[in-house]
């Protein structure tokens, strides 16, 4: 008789870890950011299909945060450490969502510090979800490597924090195997929709989401050249978008673009301008060091850095729309280019739409 298999199972690339008795696993999780905090909630809720021991433990420098989140579930499924220290102690899986290289650096060895002081003496995976540069992969195992019984696991994701809310990212998985076996019937259902694994080698989970984003900066580009054209026409942006609708109907073209015609560029509810200049800038690095060249994410940087320039002085004259920008505002590059105005659609066509 054939085996019955859900989605989520077709979505795991590994079979369930082995489980001799009773294996119950503390989890704990370090930065609830815009991506962070809806992953930590969706692990929290779901702790109970994947055997986790108590709630989750959580922690971040901001500490409200940790608060919001567990007056959200309440103290049953989310738990408050004290110190990075307490949760890599405390916990068995950690996972990391971090906004920039220098604080994961400076995060994995506040942890790789803890755990030599009190060595586990049981299996400890760590989790870096952040978006990295990939050598900063092999930093981190190294700084791990004399640490017994703990592994390092890179596990970037792909998808706005809307899809973090909804869980459904896709989860992309490098490292030790049985390692990943454990994390990905972790994330899966609940945090993601999807596990992608690429391998042994932790640098490769960062290179493939860097070339995942090098394709959403593309598309934002187009995105923003595009609808620059059809008001500077009189076709008029919205006309456009509903053909992307009709021809493109890709997420990324339609959640962006449909942010790109409307002008709402709120960085608190998307991704927020500066790290989607770390994104093109460790993209434009990672191209250089390959020779292979992408144009498209030049010009996407460019236009990044004219939109954040224009937003600063705004910001100065107390003129700002919004506190922090969505990186979708970069259209404010071929708007300005164009004649327009950076953050506003509502200019006059320069030519008469025809009746």
């Amino acid at each position: 008789m054939a085996h019955l298999h859900t989605p989520a199972q077709h979505a795991v690339p590994f079979s369930r870890p082995a489980t001799p008795g009773h294996v119950a696993q503390h989890l704990g999780f370090y930065g609830l950011g815009a991506m962070g905090y809806f992953m930590a909630r969706n692990l929290a809720k779901t702790r109970s299909t994947h055997a986790a021991a108590g709630p989750l433990l959580v922690y971040n420098r901001s500490v409200g945060k940790c608060e919001q989140l567990q007056k959200e579930l309440g103290t049953d499924k989310v738990q408050i450490a004290k110190s990075p220290e307490e949760l890599v102690q405390e916990c068995d899986i950690i996972f990391t969502s971090l906004a920039s290289d220098a604080v994961v650096k400076s995060v994995y060895e506040q942890f790789a510090a803890a755990l030599k002081a009190k060595p586990p003496t049981k299996n400890k995976i760590l989790v870096e979800m952040s978006t990295i540069y990939p050598s900063l992969a092999g930093e981190l195992d190294t700084l791990l490597s004399e640490i017994p019984h703990t592994h390092l696991v890179t596990g970037p994701v792909f998808g706005p924090p809307a899809a973090a809310d909804a869980g459904t990212l896709i989860c992309i998985l490098a490292g030790e195997y049985r390692a990943k076996k454990e994390v990905a019937h972790i994330l899966v259902p609940g945090v993601g929709r999807k596990v992608m694994d690429l391998g042994g080698n932790l640098e490769k989970a960062p290179i493939f989401k860097l070339i995942g984003n090098s394709m959403i900066l593309g598309s934002l580009e187009i995105l923003s050249e595009a609808l620059t054209l059809s008001e500077k026409t009189g076709i008029g942006s919205g006309t456009t978008y509903e053909l992307i609708k009709e021809l493109l109907p890709a997420p990324a073209f339609i959640n962006y673009g449909s942010k790109m015609v409307t002008d709402s560029f709120d960085g608190l509810k998307g991704f927020a301008i500066d790290g989607g200049l770390k994104d093109a800038n460790h993209v434009r690095r990672l191209v250089t060091e390959y020779n292979a060249p992408m144009p498209a994410v030049d010009a996407a940087h460019g236009h990044l850095l004219t939109a954040r320039a224009i937003h600063q002085e705004q910001t100065k004259r107390g003129e700002q729309a919004f506190d922090v920008l969505d990186w979708s505002a970069m259209v404010a590059g071929t708007r300005v280019a164009a004649g327009m105005d950076a953050f506003s659609n509502s200019q006059p066509a320069k030519v008469v739409k025809e009746g």
